[in-house]
């Protein structure tokens, strides 16, 4: 897979339900995964039917994704879109993470997750989140 940009919006309580509204509004395909389903230890039982990442892929290209914010993060509206690159080509997306996340401040440092890809998250020296997901190649 090419590497792609897209939206990446955070919720309080309810990406599942504006994540379903979305796909009312422009159609295609929607997953959505829990943080209970992710299985990860810190995972309380507040958050657990959490949506931890939702991704709406539709037929005319676009794509969003969105998550619920997890118990003792902070949620401010207003600024609760990042831009999310994803993709698998590791060596492009480490570059992109490396020139991003200079100057700026890592808020989750670039490394394996529990859903088994690379994944980090900045704010870059003018106040842009990013948020970088390296997956395994597709074989």
């Amino acid at each position: 897979m090419a590497s792609r940009l897209n939206p990446y919006i955070g919720f309080t309580d309810n990406a599942r339900q504006a994540m379903e509204f979305y796909e009312s509004v422009f159609g295609g395909t929607l997953a959505l995964n829990t943080f209970g389903e992710a299985g990860g230890p810190q995972t309380s039982d507040a958050d657990k039917d959490k949506i931890m990442h939702g991704m709406l892929e539709t037929e005319a290209g676009y794509t969003i994704m969105g998550a619920d914010t997890p118990e003792g993060m902070e949620h401010h509206a207003g600024t609760n879109i990042s831009v999310s690159l994803s993709g698998d080509d590791a060596d492009q997306l480490r570059s992109y993470w490396e020139k991003l996340s200079a100057g700026g401040t890592v808020t989750v440092p670039l490394e394996k997750q529990v859903w088994g890809d690379e994944f980090g998250m900045c704010v870059d020296q003018f106040g842009i989140g990013w948020m970088v997901n390296i997956g395994s190649p597709q074989t």
